[in-house]
C-alpha cells in the first residue's frame, strides 16, 4: 500500500481473463463504484487532519541494532489488530528514506537499520526524524517524530596532535594563550566538557566557550618565565567529555620561551560579524580584517592566517596574508551550513600574535520553488452540503526561514477556502454552493513562498456542481411599510409584496399567503386580503384612524419544489389621519341651559386671568393642534385670548366707564387641511369686588334658588320640545297616510324595529389639557360619518321604500304605524329625560361649588 512518493494510491482489481464480456462489464462498474467510495472516504476524513497538529513523539538510542522494536502503532492509535490491518496503515517520511518498518499484521514499528546520530544530524540537537502515519481506509493522517538519543561513542580528537606556543619571557603572570580545541562528534553532555594540562610550575589551562557553544582551552601563565633557566616546556593537553564513562583525547603542547618582544599585533575589533548571500560567486570578498603593531622594523611586519581552521573552513575561505582580505574559495549552500566561525591570527615578525573572530552568516536565497502534490480530488460535488472536501494536497519548499515559508491561496471571488494542517492543505467549500448561479468552477491553487524574489507554483482544477432544490423564495424586503389614509374605500389596493426564487421551472413558481397574526385579537381576515399569484394587498373595509392607527401581519411565500421552501416578511400598515373631527369645547359647555358667567374685579391688572377655554380634538398630529382667537367681543381691546392655551386675560386696566356685562365669542380651530373649527361663548361680568353678591337680574335669587329655577326651566324646556316633536311626527305621519290612501288602496310601509343603534365612541385627545379625559359622545346611527352629536336626540331615519308586509286597506295600517311611533317617542323621551337630569346635576354642582368642581380645574391648571 505504500509507494515511494508517499502519495495515496487506490488498488485496481482486474477480472480474470476467462470471464465473459457481460461479467467483465459488471466487474468494471463495481470497480468504479468501489473506487469512488474509497476516494469519497478519503475526502471526508481529510477534515480530521486538523486535529493532528501535535505530532506523536518516539525516541530511540543511536547505534541500536536494526530490527529493534520502537512502538506498537495499533495501541498508540487505539485500534484493534484486525481494524489496524483493514485500514491500511503505512509510514511516510520526507525524502522517501525510510528508517522504520511497519508490521501490518501486528502494528509493531521496527528500525530498518542501525542509526548513527552523527551521520543523520551532525551537531544538531535534538536529532529528530519526522515521519507521517497514514491510514487509508478511511483516510486519516498523523504527524510523528523519532528522536535519536546520543550516546558517548566518540572521543575528543585534536586536529593537531602537536601545538607550538611561543611565549616571551617578558610575559607577565596572567597572560593567556589560546590553544587549538579538540572536536567531539557527540553532542550535549557527551561533548567536550573541560580541558586539563599536565602539572607544571608555570601554566594552567582554562576552559572557554565560544558563541556556537564549543569549548576551547586557554593557556594561562601563572609564573613569569626565565629563558636562561628553562628555554622550552613540553606539556600534555587533555580534552575530557561529559559522558559516563568520560572519554578523552590528548595533544602535545610545546612552549618555546622567546626573548623580549613587548608589543603584539592588535586587531581593530576583536569580533567581526559578516552576512553573505549563498549565491555569492567564488572569489567574492567576504571581509577585510586589519591589525596594527606599534613595533617598528621587522617586529612590526604583520602576516595574517586562518587560525584553527577546520577542513570545511579551509575549503571554503582563504585569506590574503598581507592584506587580511578573506575571500570565497567555493560556492556556499545555505541548506547545508548556515554560519561559519573563522579565527584569524595576525603575527608579527617576532614572537607575538593577535587573534580575532569572524562570524560569517550565510543568507538564504530563494532558489527553490514550492512543490505541490495532489493526494485526493472529488468532482462533482452537491450544492446543498456545506464544507465539502474537494481536494487534499501537500506542499513543500527546500528553502528555509522566510524563503521556506509557504502561503497557499485561491482566488478570493470563489466560494472555497483552504485549511492548513502543517504541510497539508484541504480545499473545502466555504458555503453551500448554488448550481443555479454557477455550475462549474475553475480553481487555480497558487503556492507562493515568502522569499525575494517570490517563487510560486500553480495548480488548476475544475470542480462541477450538481443541482438540488436549495433556493427558498425571498422577499425583496424583509419588512414592508404601507400607508393608508383613513376613510378609504373598500377593496382598495394598498400595496404589494414581491418575492423571487433563484431556482427555475416549478421550483421558481411562488404562492403568497397571509400568515396567522401573532395578536389573536386582530381581525386580520376582515382587514386585508392578498392575491396569491402576484402579492397585491387590498383593504377589505374602510379604516378609522381613531379606532385603529396601525397593525402588522406576516406574509408567507412558498415555492412549488419538492420539498417546498418558504419564507416570510413583515408588513406594517400605518393608517394616516384625516381631519374628520372638529374641535370639541369642553369648557364652557356650549349647550348649557344657562350661560356661564365669569366674574372679573374692576381692580384687575392687565393680564389678569379671566378664564380658560378648554377644547380637544379627536384627530392626531397637526390635525389636533388647536389654536384660539377672539372672534367677537362686546368691547374690542378689553380682553385677549392666548392662541396656544386658550387663556382669556384682560388686555388693559378696567375703568368705571366700561360696561358691566360682556359677551366674548372664542374661535377654536385645528391645524388640519381643510381646517375645522368650533366656537365658545363666554359671559363676563365686571364687579367692584367678590365680597358683594352677584345678582344678574334685580329679581334674581341666591345661588341655590338659581339652581332650583334652572332645574324647572330645563324640565319645562324639555317638555315643550318633546311635545312639539311628538306633534310634528304625528302630523307628518298623518299627511303621509292621507297621501298614500289617496294614491292606492294597498300600500307598503316599514318602520324600524328594535332598539335604535346608539354608537358610543371614546374620544381622547390632548388639546391644551395637561391630562387625558374621556367623554361619552353619541354618534348618529347609520350615518356613516364621525360627526359629534352631543346632547342631540337620535331620530331614526325612515326609508320611503322599505321591505315589509303588504297591508290591505287603511284600517289596520295606521294603528300599527301610530303604535310604533308612540313607542319610539317613549324611548326618546326616556333618553331625553335622563340626559336632562344629568345636565341638571352638573349645573347644580357648578352653581354650589364653582366651575372648578365640574372640570377638575385644579388638575388642568385652568
Amino acid at each position: 500500500m505504500a509507494s515511494d512518493t508517499g502519495d495515496f494510491t487506490v488498488p485496481r482489481n482486474r477480472p480474470p481473463q476467462k470471464l465473459n464480456k457481460a461479467r467483465t462489464m459488471e466487474a468494471g462498474r463495481k470497480f468504479i463504484c468501489r473506487q469512488r467510495q474509497v476516494l469519497f472516504t478519503f475526502l471526508l476524513l481529510g477534515l480530521s487532519l486538523a486535529g493532528a497538529a501535535e505530532p506523536r513523539r518516539y525516541s530511540v538510542v543511536e547505534e541500536t541494532e536494526g530490527s529493534s522494536f520502537v512502538t506498537n502503532l495499533a495501541k498508540d492509535l487505539g485500534l484493534e489488530q484486525r481494524e489496524f490491518s483493514r485500514r491500511g496503515v503505512r509510514v511516510v517520511s520526507r525524502g522517501n528514506k525510510l528508517h522504520l518498518h511497519l508490521n501490518q499484521e501486528t502494528g509493531d514499528l521496527w528500525l530498518n537499520e542501525k542509526l548513527d546520530r552523527e551521520d543523520l544530524c551532525g551537531h544538531t540537537e535534538p536529532c529528530v526524524l519526522r515521519f507521517q502515519v497514514l491510514l487509508e481506509s478511511p483516510l486519516e493522517f498523523f504527524q510523528a517524530e523519532l528522536q535519536v538519543t546520543d550516546i558517548n561513542d566518540h572521543s575528543p580528537v585534536f586536529l593537531d596532535k602537536e601545538m607550538l606556543v611561543k611565549v616571551s619571557e617578558s610575559s607577565p603572570p596572567g597572560t593567556t594563550f589560546p590553544l587549538k580545541n579538540a572536536e567531539d562528534l557527540d553532542v550535549g553532555q557527551n561533548n567536550i566538557e573541560s580541558y586539563v594540562i599536565s602539572p607544571n610550575s608555570y601554566f594552567r589551562v582554562l576552559t572557554r566557550k565560544r558563541s556556537d557553544g564549543r569549548k576551547y582551552p586557554e593557556l594561562v601563565l601563572d609564573k613569569a618565565l626565565d629563558r636562561e633557566e628553562e628555554a622550552e616546556l613540553r606539556l600534555t593537553l587533555t580534552a575530557l567529555d561529559g559522558g559516563s564513562p568520560p572519554r578523552s583525547g590528548t595533544a602535545q603542547v610545546y612552549i618555546e620561551v622567546l626573548d623580549v618582544n613587548d608589543n603584539a599585533p592588535e586587531f581593530e575589533q576583536p569580533f567581526y560579524r559578516v552576512q553573505i548571500s549563498e549565491d555569492s560567486p567564488v572569489g567574492f570578498l567576504v571581509v577585510k580584517v586589519s591589525a596594527t603593531d606599534v613595533d617598528t622594523g621587522v617586529n612590526g611586519e604583520i602576516s595574517y592566517s586562518l587560525f584553527q581552521a577546520s577542513d570545511e573552513i579551509g575549503k571554503t575561505f582563504k585569506i590574503n596574508p598581507l592584506t587580511g582580505e578573506i575571500e570565497l574559495k567555493k560556492q556556499l549552500d545555505f541548506e547545508k551550513l548556515q554560519s561559519y566561525e573563522v579565527n584569524v591570527e595576525a603575527r608579527d615578525a617576532g614572537t607575538f600574535s593577535g587573534k580575532c573572530t569572524v562570524l560569517i552568516q550565510v543568507m538564504d536565497v530563494n532558489d527553490h520553488a514550492p512543490e505541490v502534490t495532489m493526494s485526493a480530488f472529488t468532482s462533482p460535488i452537491p450544492e446543498n452540503e456545506p464544507e465539502t472536501v474537494v481536494a487534499l494536497f501537500s506542499v513543500s519548499d527546500l528553502d528555509s526561514e522566510e524563503n521556506g515559508k509557504i502561503s497557499c491561496s485561491i482566488p478570493e471571488d470563489l466560494p472555497f477556502l483552504l485549511k492548513s494542517m502543517g504541510n497539508f492543505y484541504t480545499l473545502l467549500t466555504e458555503r453551500p454552493l448554488d448550481r443555479e448561479s454557477r455550475d462549474e468552477y475553475n480553481i487555480t491553487i497558487t503556492v507562493t513562498d515568502l522569499g525575494t524574489p517570490r517563487l510560486k507554483t500553480q495548480l488548476n482544477i475544475t470542480v462541477l456542481v450538481s443541482d438540488v432544490n436549495d433556493n427558498a423564495p425571498t422577499f425583496t424586503q424583509t419588512s414592508y411599510t404601507l400607508f393608508v389614509r383613513e376613510n378609504n374605500s373598500p377593496a382598495l389596493h394598498i400595496g404589494s409584496v414581491s418575492a423571487t426564487d433563484r431556482d427555475s421551472g416549478t421550483n421558481a413558481q411562488v404562492t403568497y399567503s397571509l400568515l396567522p397574526p401573532q395578536d389573536p385579537h386582530l381581525p386580520l381576515a376582515s382587514l386585508v386580503s392578498i392575491n396569491a399569484d402576484n402579492g397585491h394587498l387590498f383593504a377589505l373595509r374602510s379604516l378609522d384612524y381613531e379606532a385603529l392607527q396601525a397593525f402588522e401581519f406576516r406574509v408567507g411565500v412558498t415555492d412549488r419544489g419538492s420539498p417546498a421552501l418558504s419564507s416570510e416578511a413583515l408588513v406594517r400598515v400605518l393608517v394616516l389621519d384625516a381631519n374628520d373631527n372638529s374641535p370639541f369645547v369642553l369648557y364652557p359647555l356650549h349647550n348649557g341651559s344657562a350661560p356661564c358667567t365669569e366674574l372679573v374685579p374692576r381692580a384687575a391688572e392687565p393680564g389678569y386671568l379671566v378664564t380658560k377655554v378648554v377644547a380637544v380634538d379627536g384627530d392626531s398630529g397637526q390635525n389636533a393642534w388647536l389654536s384660539f382667537q377672539l372672534l367677537k367681543a362686546t368691547e374690542p381691546g378689553l380682553f385677549g385670548v392666548w392662541a396656544h392655551n386658550g387663556e382669556v386675560r384682560t388686555a388693559r386696566l378696567l375703568s368705571e366707564r366700561d360696561a358691566a356685562k360682556h359677551r366674548l365669542v372664542v374661535l377654536v380651530k385645528d391645524n388640519g387641511e381643510p381646517p375645522r373649527s368650533a366656537t365658545a361663548t363666554l359671559h363676563v361680568l365686571l364687579v367692584d369686588g367678590f365680597s358683594q353678591p352677584y345678582l344678574p337680574l334685580p329679581e334674581a335669587a341666591p345661588a341655590q334658588a338659581q339652581a332650583d329655577s334652572l332645574t324647572v326651566y330645563l324640565v319645562v324646556a324639555l317638555a315643550s320640545v318633546s311635545s312639539l316633536f311628538l306633534f310634528s311626527v304625528l302630523l307628518f305621519v298623518a299627511v303621509r297616510l292621507c297621501r298614500r290612501s289617496r294614491a292606492a288602496s294597498v300600500g307598503r310601509c316599514s318602520v324600524p324595529e328594535g332598539p335604535f343603534p346608539g354608537h358610543l365612541v371614546d374620544v381622547s385627545g390632548t388639546g391644551t389639557l395637561s391630562q387625558s379625559y374621556r367623554y361619552e359622545v353619541c354618534l348618529l346611527g347609520d350615518s356613516g360619518t364621525n360627526e359629534f352629536k352631543f346632547l342631540k336626540p337620535i331620530i331614526p331615519n325612515f326609508s320611503p321604500q322599505c321591505p315589509g308586509k303588504e297591508i290591505e286597506g287603511n284600517s289596520t295600517f295606521p294603528n300599527l304605524c301610530v303604535f310604533k311611533i308612540v313607542l319610539i317617542y317613549l324611548r326618546f323621551f326616556s333618553f331625553s329625560f335622563s340626559l336632562c337630569f344629568k345636565v341638571n346635576i352638573y349645573f347644580y354642582s357648578w352653581f354650589l361649588k364653582g366651575s372648578n368642581s365640574l372640570f377638575n380645574l385644579d388638575g388642568l391648571n385652568l
